[in-house]
């Protein structure tokens, strides 16, 4: 007797060439998902039918811009699925446009949809690399949209696998709130859904005592709870998202990414993360992210 599909789980991983979809597949085996890479999705539905007659509980898949012509049937295939009650996950992997640019120049692997070599001319290189680049987010913009967005670019691999296993962990069907702090002089995620640039308030960084502490420790957390600005800034995130979250997830939202970035991401943005993951937490399924002290946890 085949297993039902409300007893199966589905984690669907696609994303940009270099972005680290292999990575998250490994994770997902730690988590003892059966996983299937660079699956045509032509082959979706067979695969699935035949892991429900093996009574495989938890299966990962990764597709990518190989399959380009056959993408466009995911979407739907992914609906079938979920109307027949079966768990499924999306999860795209991103990173940024010169970080790619850069891991493909560094491992001399060739994009997948890059042309027949060019000559032997760094620029003439550099420009076809850049335009498969463009070509590739094109193509898979309809998957980004229905995802779950991980951006890769400036975090260590043990940092992506803890984003994918907490990203597995989070409660399903609802909306889950991600709250991720990040310092500016790194840039900004590319996964954010909301941008709040805290670099105005006041700077535990310029006190001697607090400099190499971080908003999660108490002193720091003590100074910025003394200033108007901090309290007034948090209020005011609060009652934006607070106001428009019933309208996100009616709106079929999964996933709601706000990042939080200070300068060095250190002190106020982590601050901020961790008071606003306590405001939601009760009301909202949450997840936290500290970009540059590579922390992640849920509610």
């Amino acid at each position: 007797m085949p297993l039902p599909y409300k007893q199966m789980h589905l984690v669907l991983i696609t994303g940009m060439s270099g972005s680290g979809k292999s990575v998250a597949l490994r994770a997902l085996e730690d988590l003892g998902f059966y996983c299937v890479d660079n699956l045509p999705p032509e082959l979706l539905m067979p695969l699935i039918k035949l892991e429900r007659t093996h009574h495989a509980v938890q299966l990962a898949i990764a597709m990518d811009v190989r399959s380009a012509t056959s993408l466009p049937l995911v979407p739907s295939q992914l609906a079938k699925l979920k109307t027949q009650g079966m768990q499924v996950d999306c999860l795209f992997l991103d990173a940024s446009s010169d970080t790619l640019l850069r891991r493909f120049s560094e491992t001399r692997r060739r994009h997948p949809l890059s042309k027949a070599d060019t000559p032997d001319h760094s620029h003439d290189q550099h420009r076809a690399l850049a335009e498969a680049i463009d070509l590739e987010r094109e193509l898979l913009s309809e998957l980004r949209d229905q995802a779950h967005v991980i951006d890769s670019s400036i975090i260590r691999p043990t940092q992506l696998q803890a984003y994918v296993k907490s990203f597995i962990n989070a409660p399903d069907n609802q909306l889950t709130l991600v709250f991720e702090s990040f310092a500016f002089k790194r840039g900004v995620p590319n996964d954010a859904d909301f941008v709040f640039d805290v670099r105005m308030l006041p700077n535990p960084h310029y006190e001697p005592a607090l400099r190499d502490l971080t908003g999660c420790d108490g002193p720091v957390i003590d100074f910025l709870q003394k200033q108007a600005d901090v309290q007034r800034m948090l209020d005011h995130i609060h009652g934006f998202l607070d106001h428009w979250l019933d309208a996100m997830a009616n709106n079929h939202r999964s996933y709601v990414t706000v990042a939080i970035g200070c300068t060095g991401g250190q002190h106020r943005s982590v601050y901020l993360v961790e008071q606003l993951n306590a405001l939601f937490a009760p009301h909202w399924a949450t997840l936290k992210r500290h970009r540059e002290l590579a922390v992640v946890g849920t509610a």
